[in-house]
């Protein structure tokens, strides 16, 4: 999965967005405590640099993404293998039943399930230790409302629809929203009787130039890039200036809602 990601490592740090406050309060209203956090396949830290939760270790498979992480006193960043044996969980994570909080920002779907759920279990105390895993989808139109303008959502979408084949097969479990994705924890409670997926929405300010480098930090266009397909050629790149600009102004608001899966280990082994 970090291979994705490695040529574009620059351009995630820059242009992923960063989540909603409300998001995390949510998930620390789930939480009896949060002293110790493990925030797993952190990227470039998105995570972590949000003010409601104190993150103690960020793990992930690319050092190139960990150093544009943010420097946090708090925080201790570590570059791991995909898959860390058990054997060496305690010395690369922490201690069995000492974790109170384990977060997934958008990386669920890359990870080898089983193998990291067996992994969740083992560091989260029980029965309340929490786990919480989100992801965002592409940026869309909500009650009606455009995302940009009609012209502009009208080239994206067609953009989107070029893009397609070159997703990895993962990115499928995103695109149902974490709906279908192997969760398998109890419900937190405090009036929840489910484990998700909650939506909350993400807002970024942002210019066309910074749009279009959000695009190029998805892994679906440098698969293209790498199979020899420019999907931003010049002609595309004008389509969207020209939609872009159509209702004036140089700056949008755009927002892309958020799906949170959110679940407690309880007794199980």
């Amino acid at each position: 999965m970090a291979d994705l990601f490695l040529r574009q490592a620059k351009n995630y740090a820059e242009s992923r967005p960063s989540y909603p406050e409300e998001l995390f309060e949510f998930i620390a209203s789930k939480t009896p405590n949060h002293d110790l956090v493990w925030d797993a396949g952190t990227g470039s830290g998105q995570a972590a640099k949000s003010v409601s939760l104190s993150l103690d270790l960020c793990t992930d498979t690319s050092q190139e993404q960990l150093d544009y992480a943010p420097k946090l006193p708090n925080v201790r960043y570590q570059c791991t293998p995909p898959i860390i044996p058990m054997s060496e969980l305690e010395s690369s994570v922490a201690p069995p039943g000492t974790v109170d909080l384990v977060t997934i920002a958008t990386a669920l779907h890359w990870f080898d399930l089983p193998t990291f759920y067996q992994q969740v279990k083992q560091v989260l105390k029980k029965p309340h230790g929490v786990i919480a895993a989100w992801t965002y989808t592409v940026p869309e139109a909500n009650d009606n409302i455009t995302l940009v303008n009609e012209k502009f959502d009208a080239v994206f979408r067609q953009f989107c629809a070029d893009l397609q084949p070159y997703f990895n097969p993962a990115v499928k479990v995103v695109e149902d929203k974490y709906k279908g994705i192997d969760f398998p924890f109890e419900p937190v409670g405090y009036g929840a009787n489910h484990t998700g997926p909650f939506e909350f929405t993400t807002e970024r300010v942002m210019d066309l130039e910074g749009f279009l480098l959000f695009i190029k930090s998805w892994s679906a266009y440098q698969t293209a890039k790498e199979k020899g397909v420019e999907l931003l050629r010049d002609d595309v790149v004008e389509s969207f200036k020209k939609a872009w600009s159509a209702d004036g102004g140089d700056r949008k608001v755009v927002k892309s809602p958020i799906y949170l899966r959110i679940g407690k280990v309880g007794n199980l082994e």
